[in-house]
């Protein structure tokens, strides 16, 4: 390497999407700007700001708040304007009519795309605005590429109370009928089984569902989903799918929810929490594959083969599982690999790794090892917690992996180490093994080998 440190580098830009954000500040980190411009961030896009209010703020609620003087906002946005590409904006807590109003006229001048979330209602349902103001933001709506209300903000905005799919549609319809280009009407406060998000466009309209998760620390959530949707479209989605990443993204980081404060935060993070822990993953996944090689692992590898899985921290999908492509099998002279380590190589296993997470979300590693009954009788003699299925009692409508979580792990007292699968309809019996990581995983699986051969 080239010491000389007298020597001018040339420099290496990092290109970036600018987006912006006009909203107000939240002391706690959990919403208004400082979500916003994490959220940007973890999109890929540069975040810049204008401020409309400051507000003392942590978990619980808000203990007081400052508006700024329009001139100050409007002074924000033209020096981001007149300095930066912005390719697209959003709007937030914007608090009073003159702000409203000032706010609007700055941004219809600069031709981008424009989310505006209309901060209008609290949680709790009290209204946050007076009416002079809520009469401003009809022209930022008119105006805006797309206007994401929750249920009683679209009330508010258009007489029409979502209360299921269909109400929900009517209302993003009457919002599109004030002129903007589409609406998103947030399920988060409407009483359904699960979370449903209407878009609705002036020639179409789709729906994104998504569990509920109970007990969510759900603050800030409207903040990141306007913001992930403007970051989106800086980078230049068209706005369905900018959309729909978006509330993939913002369903991610309520499950997946930072724990801070008293009631916890949604996670902007998330998803660079998953891309930093890639290589340690897969890394996980070799140190076990390399221990039940070395170790000659034969006496637990079942006749379709064995399978280690390490999943990402807040993986949801198949595809951020790392697994061996083909599976550990047994050979004349020992274990082999049949293929790498790559990334969703699982699907069985994976598939069971989810649905441990879903009652212990903490487990991150899994594999499946041949079961009989000395591997029944190395599990108890390890006084591992364990439990059963046997997929002869299987309901003919269930999901095996989701009927297999909740009769065992949904079951438990506690978290199982071992989940013995007794077959059926034609399928090997199996165990399966859970650890929260995969130097856990390892000696696991090597503490049940030396059992059974012991």
């Amino acid at each position: 390497m080239d010491n000389d440190t007298t020597r001018e580098r040339r420099p290496a830009a990092d290109a970036r999407p600018v987006a912006l954000t006009v909203a107000g500040s939240d002391s706690g980190g959990g919403a208004g700007i400082q979500a916003d411009l994490a959220t940007m961030g973890a999109h890929g896009a540069w975040g810049t700001s204008a401020v409309t209010s400051v507000t003392a703020q942590h978990t619980r609620g808000v203990d007081s708040t400052h508006v700024l003087p329009p001139d100050e906002v409007a002074a924000q946005v033209d020096a981001v304007l007149d300095d930066f590409d912005v390719r697209a904006a959003k709007t937030g807590m914007l608090a009073t009519a003159p702000v409203v109003e000032t706010v609007h006229e700055r941004l219809a001048s600069a031709d981008l795309p424009v989310v505006v979330d209309p901060v209008m209602v609290a949680t709790s349902g009290d209204r946050l605005l007076d009416r002079e103001a809520e009469s401003a933001y009809e022209d930022l709506v008119a105006d805006a590429t797309l206007v994401t209300p929750n249920a009683d903000e679209a009330a508010v905005l258009t007489g029409t109370e979502p209360t299921d799919v269909e109400s929900a549609r009517n209302a993003g319809a009457d919002l599109v009928a004030m002129g903007a280009d589409a609406a998103l009407v947030k399920g988060g406060h409407i009483d359904t089984d699960g979370v449903v998000d209407v878009l609705v466009t002036a020639d179409s309209s789709a729906v994104f569902e998504h569990p509920r998760v109970a007990d969510a620390a759900t603050h800030g959530s409207g903040c990141t989903l306007s913001a992930a949707v403007a970051a989106n479209l800086a980078t230049g989605d068209d706005l369905v799918d900018a959309v729909e990443a978006a509330v993939d993204f913002v369903a991610r980081a309520i499950r997946y929810h930072a724990d801070v404060g008293t009631n916890g935060a949604v996670n902007h993070h998330v998803a660079l929490r998953n891309e930093a822990a890639a290589r340690e993953t897969i890394a996980g996944v070799e140190r076990v594959v390399d221990d039940l090689v070395a170790a000659d692992a034969s006496a637990l590898i079942p006749e379709v083969g064995t399978n280690v899985v390490g999943a990402l921290p807040s993986a949801e999908s198949v595809d951020e599982t790392v697994a061996v492509d083909g599976r550990l099998a047994s050979v004349h002279d020992g274990v082999r690999a049949t293929g790498g380590v790559r990334f969703g190589a699982s699907s069985h296993v994976a598939r069971f790794l989810f649905s441990a997470r879903e009652y212990d979300p903490a487990l991150r590693f899994a594999c499946n090892c041949r079961f009989d009954e000395s591997v029944e009788a190395a599990v108890d003699a390890l006084g591992w917690p364990s439990a059963t299925y046997d997929r002869s009692e299987e309901p003919a409508d269930a999901s095996t992996m989701d009927w297999a979580g909740r009769s065992t792990f949904g079951a438990a007292d506690e978290t199982p180490v071992a989940v013995l699968d007794y077959g059926a309809h034609g399928k090997e019996s199996m165990c399966k093994l859970v650890a929260p990581d995969a130097g856990t995983l390892s000696e696991r699986v090597l503490a049940l080998l030396d059992a059974v051969e012991g």
